[in-house]
């Protein structure tokens, strides 16, 4: 059986994190906050920053390149199911869980073009772009929109080629954008804001997963990725302007995957089932029970697991969205197919303690 440990969404998630943030700034959030022990550990402020290192979960921590974390590592907090980034950057932007913000999935059945949607890029799984208003696709208010009506700024520092992608515009609806192009110009650009009072600031940098996926958690390209994050948290920490405090966490661990534990599903299986989600907890409509006969992995029914995308009420479409269950891989093994992509080392979305566990982390 895999390893399944819910996340803890009534104080003990991404989710709550940012609720608590909500309720700093503004007297009130539209999800649970931080449970006390955990709130704790933030120090109050007029500006937060929250680090965001994309695919840098907790037991990652350990890396000897990760050392400058080590007295900022506070305790860890659950990324949501899936623990995948889109998924998580959703719920960043919404205050919300998946099952109230309705993006359940890196891949994403979307009913209204017929077709699932890799919601990365947008694209069909063959990449043919996808006719979606994606500016309309979370719910209304968003989290930056609920601070903008009581005169906080949000602003996210992110890499300029991310700026007016259809992610960007699904996710960052209402809030700044500060084009970075260098990790210089990040760690600058994050100081220099911090110094007004009133802003939440979402500082995102995607080293880290991008080497883990192309090159593993082995290799020297990801070491050099977490040293390069792990300087520019140090940097900005000592650079912090009064009156502001710094926050770091991530999206979701990473786990890596060679070649002999990844698993194919058969051409011959795909007739009248339609994959999506990811690897590690393969989403299927159709029938699952007895595929999972043959495969490494537990198929679990939607009514069982729906939970885990969190608490109600739950967002219109999620019925039309989830699947008829899921494919949940044994820990060791990624589950491909007919459109996966096969060349990525490192991968995420169970829910493991490597992929679910995210770090807390407090600049002192």
């Amino acid at each position: 059986m895999p390893s399944i440990t819910v996340p803890d969404y009534s104080g003990g998630s991404l989710v709550n994190l940012m609720a608590d943030f909500e309720q700093r700034l503004t007297g009130s959030s539209v999800s649970p906050a931080l449970h006390d022990n955990l709130a704790g550990l933030i120090p109050e402020a007029k500006t937060y920053v929250l680090f965001l290192f994309d695919g840098l979960g907790t037991l990652q921590l350990d890396h000897p390149a990760a050392a400058p974390f080590a007295g900022a590592l506070k305790a860890s907090l659950d990324s949501p199911f899936p623990a995948t980034t889109t998924v998580s950057l959703s719920t960043i932007a919404t205050g919300l869980p998946p099952s109230q913000h309705g993006l359940l999935g890196y891949q994403l059945w979307i009913p209204e073009v017929g077709q699932v949607v890799n919601t990365i890029k947008w694209t069909t799984l063959w990449g043919k772009s996808v006719p979606f208003e994606t500016g309309t696709l979370l719910p209304m208010p968003n989290l930056w929109e609920r601070l903008r009506a009581v005169d906080v700024e949000p602003i996210t520092v992110q890499p300029g080629n991310f700026m007016g992608t259809p992610l960007s515009k699904a996710l960052y609806r209402g809030c700044r954008y500060e084009p970075a192009f260098t990790v210089d110009e990040t760690i600058e650009a994050t100081v220099q804001l911090a110094a007004e009072p009133g802003r939440l600031i979402l500082t995102y940098l995607p080293h880290v997963d991008f080497a883990a996926h192309v090159y593993g958690q082995n290799s020297q390209e990801y070491a050099g990725a977490v040293a390069t994050v792990a300087d520019a948290w140090e940097r900005v920490a000592m650079n912090l302007p009064d009156g502001a405090t710094m926050v770091g966490t991530a999206d979701h661990g990473h786990v890596d995957f060679p070649k002999d534990r990844q698993i194919r599903i058969p051409k011959s299986e795909h007739a009248d089932r339609t994959f999506y989600g990811d690897g590690r907890v393969m989403f299927v409509k159709g029938e699952g029970a007895l595929l999972a006969e043959s495969l490494p992995a537990t198929w679990i029914p939607v009514e069982d697991m729906i939970d885990w995308w969190g608490p109600g009420p739950r967002h219109p479409a999620i019925d039309d969205r989830a699947p008829d269950g899921v494919l949940v891989a044994d820990d060791d093994i990624l589950l491909l197919h007919s459109r996966s992509d096969d060349r990525m080392t490192g991968n995420h979305g169970a829910l493991t303690d490597a992929e679910r566990l995210i770090p807390l982390l407090v600049a002192d």
